[in-house]
């Protein structure tokens, strides 16, 4: 088939289905195109459980599908590629969580939500890019172990200085590959642009950014702002939203490498795969199931 013969057919088989197709910001941009709704992770499993609809195909990677169907239990998940995994969320496992609450009794445990199910269930609270500042503020305990993006934890222990926060050593394989060398270049060959970047980067890249954010927040920073020209430190599939909703302004990558290999899995092919064979169907243990939505923000 050829792409708009794969589309027709998605559009036949989502009717019959009855199913929501959701894609996160960072799928290829033809997935996008066809999906119901584009966006994070955390709110993309918020509309597939406010939606009536009772087959979910979520292009994202499993952990994105696992948040869904936590969300949604009575709903049938499916993720469109069963190997699109996320190196930082393998980073950290049930195991090291438990082992870290018996070194550390008196800490908490905050859990970023690019994490599996089952270290979600033992966690305190789960956040996200764009409320971690918040619930690590308003977290009634003051000591906070934070996991697994030590990128992130490190910009909010920055913004809560007043709290003690250890942080995990994982950190995002694609967003680490932004430097500071990176930045001044793109900021040399674009003077008149400014600088957004996701909290996931190093520490001396955040430093130097205008803005930092979840790829939401730099869409809508991007869209509010009156500046015309803007270096995007963030996977590049956020370019499509970037582009869509701004023809007039410019965008430039921040790094050519920013790339996540298993966000570009999915294609219209497994999109379509996925409807008519009703694969790959994400299950989560109830016992998971039910301590990862207690942590649930």
């Amino acid at each position: 088939m050829n792409i708009e013969e794969l589309k027709n057919e998605i559009y036949k088989l989502k009717r019959k289905k009855n199913a929501l197709i959701v894609a996160h910001n960072y799928q290829i941009d033809e997935v996008q195109e066809i999906a119901d709704f584009v966006g994070d992770s955390f709110y993309l499993s918020k509309v597939c459980a406010e939606r009536p609809e009772e087959v979910i195909v979520f292009c994202g990677v499993h952990f994105m599908a696992e948040s869904a169907k936590i969300l949604s239990p009575h709903k049938k998940v499916l993720l469109p590629e069963i190997d699109a995994g996320c190196p930082l969320a393998d980073m950290v496992t049930a195991e090291d969580v438990e082992n870290l609450k018996k070194k550390y009794p008196d800490y908490s445990i905050v859990c970023y939500i690019n994490s599996p199910a089952s270290v979600k269930a033992k966690s305190d609270v789960i956040c996200t890019s764009s409320n971690a500042v918040k619930i690590v503020r308003e977290f009634p305990n003051d000591k906070i172990i934070f996991l697994p993006d030590k990128n992130l934890g490190s910009f909010v222990k920055k913004q809560v200085p007043e709290k003690d926060i250890i942080l995990w050593e994982g950190f995002c394989i694609t967003h680490y590959k932004i430097k500071k060398e990176d930045v001044e270049k793109a900021k040399s060959a674009h003077p008149n642009a400014l600088v957004l970047v996701h909290p996931e980067c190093r520490p001396e890249v955040v430093e130097l950014a205008d803005f930092v954010g979840s790829t939401k927040q730099i869409i809508d920073f991007a869209t509010a702002s009156k500046e015309k020209e803007f270096i995007i430190g963030t996977e590049m599939g956020v370019l499509y939203s970037l582009k869509k909703l701004n023809p007039d302004k410019k965008f430039y990558i921040l790094h050519p490498g920013m790339i996540c290999p298993n966000m570009k899995k999915n294609t219209l092919q497994s999109v379509r795969d996925a409807l008519l064979y009703e694969r790959y169907q994400i299950e989560v243990e109830e016992e998971i199931m039910q301590g990862a939505k207690k942590s649930t923000c």
